[in-house]
């Protein structure tokens, strides 16, 4: 007799998250903040001594996003902060990837998203407008990256990702840095702005 394949996935913090049916209820912080500090972004195709992390790109994400939308709630800062979070048990496919895979991944990344959002208090799905100025703090970000430590030159990443605005990126600048570094601040970053919220 065949057995079922195993969908779940056990946690450090000893959940155990059901890919196929996740609920709120198994999902922690400190494992979305742990497993993101350790998923590299870029497939690990990047300069430096350290993996650019998901999670490391997510604290930058919702900086920019805070300068998109400096009078957005609280409520959607925290939103940016998580926008990549399925990427925890899912990784970080690239774009290339996900065309490829098709319509599966996406419906994957939706359960896990929903599931989360509920856990902290966010709505299952974000309103279209916020979500367009995650999209686009995300792609900055990308742009960012994609040019200070993925080789790419401005004018090719650009035609991918679009110009920034270089006033919504003065002052930023891409960091690679211990896991356990980007570990801890994104689970500050998370506890300050779930203290935030009405």
């Amino acid at each position: 007799m065949a057995t079922q394949p195993r969908a779940w996935q056990r946690m450090l913090s000893g959940r155990r998250l059901d890919l196929l049916d996740p609920t709120p209820v198994d999902i922690e912080i400190e494992d979305i903040a742990h497993g993101l500090a350790f998923v590299a972004r870029w497939n690990g195709q990047t300069i430096g001594d350290f993996a650019y992390s998901v999670a490391e790109h997510s604290l930058l994400v919702e900086e920019l996003f805070g300068r998109i939308a400096p009078k957005a709630p609280i409520k959607w800062r925290l939103a940016a902060l998580l926008h990549d979070a399925p990427e925890y048990v899912i990784g970080d496919m690239i774009s290339p990837v996900k065309a490829a895979v098709g319509s599966g991944y996406g419906e994957l990344d939706d359960r896990l998203t929903a599931a989360i959002h509920i856990r902290f208090g966010l709505p299952a799905k974000i309103p279209a407008s916020i979500k367009r100025q995650i999209k686009k703090a995300d792609r900055i970000s990308a742009w960012m990256e994609a040019t200070q430590i993925a080789g790419f030159s401005e004018s090719e990443a650009s035609k991918f990702f679009g110009r920034p605005d270089r006033t919504l990126i003065e002052g930023l600048s891409i960091a690679l840095r211990p896991p356990v570094d980007v570990r801890r601040d994104f689970t500050n970053r998370h506890a300050d702005l779930m203290s935030q919220l009405d």
